[in-house]
């Protein structure tokens, strides 16, 4: 199996220099190639054959010779593969068209080979050793690395590894149903009783902060040295959003992992959600999608499963106790009676509980609920899970969850 770490890079300001030379090979090397492909698609109607720009580099490295005394040639052979990958996620419907590289924007490259750990230092071909923080050991086939700069100016690298099946029996066997929601992140359903994990709302808690450092970028004279260091302070607050918002996910998705056997999801349409203007700053800073992904692959690799069910699943307005659906239930009503059996429910804990029959449901039939004619399998091929299949005729998205 594949196991990727990402360690922090601290490389000396030769290295530094070495290093933004080969970013920008690879990055000019992008754009060139993917400006090829549009104009060949634009004159022929059709797409560019990987082999083709491939077999650009030869003839390129003659005209500008800085392309093969300032980047190692793997890496840009990586360059051109990743464009392939980016055209075809585009063709499938897994990403967006791809688009040109800036150089005030994360830069990072490639290496499949010829990279080794000596002590504390990654050995990288025409960059030397570079001082590295190991924080686990690197077990395994080293396959490629692949070398970072954030638009904080850190530097780090993502070593995937191919080690033997490790996996683990998870320690848990209860079947969890989460509903997710704004007010609170998780509803956490285990037969049993409810548990409600609040949302730390990540975004909310910086936005001050970030309000006023970019109304002081925003007046900064463009090219200036002042200009340059108030976006490194923006992009600093961004950088803390989104290490605090991981931070959570990871600790929040390894506990119920280790509680659990079997996790039940909802897939919802995320990329559709986040239309309504009221609520999608909210969605988007909450990382339903991300949280998903992590349960997806922790739980594979303890032996457990994921279940996505039907997006379209009445969750909130089906009563738990009797199974009357409520059509009438509307966003702001948290708090409801069941008009045939009279139970009181709460919405988001009714939901998860209704989450959680019906992924047990699916789990005994071994199977999903039906789909219509247009459908199709368009998850995405990373996450193995059980459960509702996608339809065709509607947006696809990565994410899940729900807006409660």
């Amino acid at each position: 199996m594949l196991k990727a770490v990402k360690v922090r890079l601290y490389p000396t300001d030769e290295q530094k220099e070495a290093l933004a030379k080969s970013f920008g090979c690879a990055r000019w090397y992008y754009n060139y190639a993917l400006n090829a492909c549009i104009q060949h698609y634009e004159t022929t109607g059709k797409t560019l054959l990987l082999k083709t720009y491939k077999g650009m580099l030869p003839q390129l490295k003659i005209e500008h010779s800085w392309l093969k005394t300032d980047c190692y040639s793997s890496v840009l052979q990586c360059v051109a593969i990743n464009l392939n990958k980016a055209y075809n996620n585009f063709f499938e419907g897994r990403a967006g068209f791809p688009r040109f590289k800036s150089k005030h924007h994360k830069q990072s490259i490639q290496y499949p080979q010829h990279i080794t750990v000596v002590g504390d230092c990654l050995k990288v071909p025409k960059i030397g050793e570079v001082k590295a923080v190991f924080h686990r050991s690197i077990a395994g086939k080293l396959k490629t690395v692949t070398i970072s700069k954030t638009p904080t100016d850190k530097y780090f690298a993502a070593i995937l590894l191919e080690i033997e099946d490790s996996s683990e029996q998870s320690s848990g066997n209860k079947i969890l149903g989460i509903d997710l929601g704004l007010k609170d992140f998780a509803i956490v359903h285990d037969g049993e009783q409810v548990t409600k994990h609040p949302n730390p709302k990540h975004f909310k808690r910086h936005q001050k902060n970030l309000a006023r450092k970019q109304k002081k970028f925003a007046r900064k004279v463009k090219g200036s040295n002042s200009k340059h260091k108030y976006r490194k302070l923006v992009a600093k607050v961004h950088e803390k959003v989104s290490n605090s918002r991981q931070d959570f996910l990871h600790k929040l998705s390894k506990k119920l992992v280790n509680e659990s056997q079997v996790i039940i999801v909802e897939n919802l349409n995320v990329k559709g959600l986040v239309r309504n203007r009221k609520l999608s700053k909210a969605i988007s800073d909450v990382g339903w999608g991300m949280f998903v992904n992590f349960l997806a692959y922790k739980l594979e690799r303890q032996e457990g499963k994921l279940i996505e069910i039907d997006r379209f699943f009445p969750s909130s307005k089906t009563c738990s106790s009797c199974g009357h659906v409520f059509d009438e239930l509307t966003l702001d009503i948290r708090e409801w009676d069941c008009l045939s059996c009279k139970t009181h429910h709460d919405r988001d804990s009714n939901a998860a509980s209704n989450i959680r029959t019906e992924g047990i449901r699916i789990l005994t039939i071994g199977g999903g609920n039906p789909v219509l004619a247009d459908g199709g399998d368009v998850r995405p091929k990373s996450r193995k899970v059980d459960g509702q299949l996608s339809m065709k005729s509607e947006a696809y998205t990565y994410s899940t969850g729900k807006c409660r």
